[in-house]
């Protein structure tokens, strides 16, 4: 076995959905009798593994179409600002689900007399407030419910909690979480897959840096204390013995060569099946790229470095204007040709990539996560990074610098020039960015997207930055058309680039779109205690 997979005991994890308010699910008592069932490890062990259902590999994927980064073939309304209150969603229903199947599970143990259950209750706890953070990115104040509740339990009616409570208690469960998970070398090879310390802490470092900027850049509370907590989180995962992938290049970072226990940048991975013999889940990342699901746009593209390390509009390395397809890849990062295909590149229909892919509406195809030789079967078993050690020294060293309004050489050498030193790019220092004229905090987030292209950080990132408005409006533009290489392109720029969206088409309205609106279904069955977001 390549390493062990979570598997779900349907006897003992069947749920049942409970009709009332917020559409959220129950782990239902089984055959055995309640008190039986949560008193052993296995089943506490086994009704965890329920809690790591509710996350999508492939949907963490293409978290970036609803930003300028990524255009799927039918493009996406959150990213042009089209989209509508809906009735239900899965944006609220999902965390919801996940929150009331970990109260659960926190509720059963109060009576169980084991000695590893805080273990148990520690996975739980995380999951709690990954769902909480993803329902206040989202949506702002939303109900705070950490208990079991029955139908006419008082919390269905009464209304949003502040941000900031919410966020308090998602420290809360990670700190728990952190002081009673295994590391993840106690982990190993055998339990690859499931939550550690270092995945708590990682998480912690996301939260305080999301929080900290979002309220820097929103004007609310108080950014230097969550800023302090993202950077103090990143230290002490930097301190568990982590280390970045080397063994092949960035690209093997996402083929099965990079997964696994092995590679100690995999904090927190989802899992899939190991082959068509064992297939326990599979995802079809591959084909859906294929057919457009997601396209990497020109605004990303002009995110990657020259060789010598400057923008491509201050290299001299740059060729500009491009002549030919190749021009945009020429003497850059070399990420950004172990994120996108390029022609000739083994593929699946064609057998090799071809710049003309219909279906590619940018005419930039991503490749992470998609595996050449499992696209016959259109299943794949490759497993999706959601933490990666890489994100942490990102977090780190923005953290610093957006406390503290600058970062030091030594800093930078121990997050960002890690990054840089695996793919060979010249390290980012003080010097550099003053001799050539640069912004630190451009490049500090210019890396961050380099690095973590496709993997779902966009839409949050602007967000936080409170850039969106900017960047949103703006048009969707490919790469450079040649009539003699691109067949059925409907509309060119003036400046000679495929046309995804004009700026016409795209909106975002400031006074609104920061916030999700909230579903009507749930303002409804609350008796409207829960309020729709602003503008909505």
């Amino acid at each position: 076995m390549k390493h062990i997979k979570i598997l779900i005991l349907p006897i003992l994890i069947i749920l049942v959905t409970v009709s009332c308010n917020m559409n959220l699910d129950r782990l239902p008592e089984t055959n055995l009798s309640d008190q039986a069932f949560w008193n052993t490890e296995d089943n506490f062990k086994a009704a965890c593994n329920q809690l790591y259902t509710y996350v999508s590999g492939p949907a963490i994927v293409y978290d970036d179409c609803r930003s300028d980064f990524a255009s799927p073939l039918a493009l996406n309304n959150i990213s042009d600002g089209s989209r509508v209150t809906p009735s239900t969603s899965s944006d609220w229903d999902t965390p919801y689900k996940l929150i009331f199947t970990a109260n659960k599970i926190i509720e059963k143990s109060d009576n169980a007399d084991f000695s590893s259950k805080d273990r148990w209750i520690a996975e739980a706890r995380f999951w709690r407030a990954y769902a909480y953070f993803d329902l206040v990115k989202k949506f702002g104040n939303v109900p705070l419910v950490l208990k079991v509740l029955d139908i006419d339990s008082p919390e269905f009616t009464e209304g949003r909690t502040d941000r900031e409570i919410i966020v308090k208690q998602i420290y809360d469960d990670l700190d728990f979480a952190a002081a009673n998970l295994p590391t993840f070398l106690q982990l190993g090879q055998a339990e690859y897959g499931r939550i550690s310390k270092s995945a708590a802490l990682a998480l912690k470092s996301r939260v305080g840096l999301y929080i900290g900027t979002h309220q820097k850049y929103h004007s609310w509370g108080d950014p230097s204390a969550n800023l302090s907590l993202a950077i103090t989180a990143a230290e002490a995962v930097m301190a568990e013995g982590h280390s970045l992938y080397t063994e092949k290049s960035y690209y093997y970072l996402f083929q099965n060569d990079g997964e696994g226990f092995s590679n100690k940048e995999n904090i927190l991975a989802i899992v899939y099946g190991q082959n068509q013999g064992n297939n326990i889940k599979s995802h079809n990342i591959g084909r859906e790229l294929e057919n457009g699901r997601a396209n990497i746009t020109r605004a990303m593209i002009e995110q990657y470095l020259c060789t010598d390390g400057l923008p491509f509009d201050k290299s001299p390395l740059a060729e500009w204007p491009e002549t030919s397809p190749w021009s945009v890849f020429k003497n850059k990062d070399p990420r950004m040709d172990g994120s996108l295909f390029t022609e000739g590149e083994p593929y699946g229909n064609p057998a090799t990539y071809l710049w003309d892919k219909g279906y590619a509406n940018t005419r930039f195809s991503p490749q992470k996560y998609s595996i050449v030789a499992d696209w016959g079967t259109s299943q794949s078993f490759v497993d999706i990074a959601m933490i990666r050690y890489a994100e942490v020294l990102l977090n780190y060293a923005e953290a610093k610098f957006e406390k503290d309004g600058t970062i030091s050489d030594a800093d930078l050498d121990k997050s960002i020039n890690l990054l840089r030193d695996r793919v060979s790019m010249p390290h980012l220092t003080n010097t550099f960015v003053s001799a050539h004229n640069l912004d630190m905090k451009t490049e500090i987030r210019r890396e961050r997207s380099v690095e973590l292209v496709q993997e779902g950080f966009r839409y949050d990132d602007i967000i936080r930055w409170k850039t969106a408005e900017i960047v949103l409006p703006q048009r969707m533009i490919g790469a450079t058309f040649f009539a003699s290489v691109y067949t059925g392109i409907a509309n060119v720029t003036s400046d000679n680039y495929i046309l995804v969206q004009s700026a016409s088409a795209r909106h975002f309205d400031p006074q609104r779109d920061y916030l999700y609106p909230v579903p009507v279904r749930e303002i409804a069955l609350s008796g409207e205690t829960i309020t729709q977001n602003p503008n909505w």
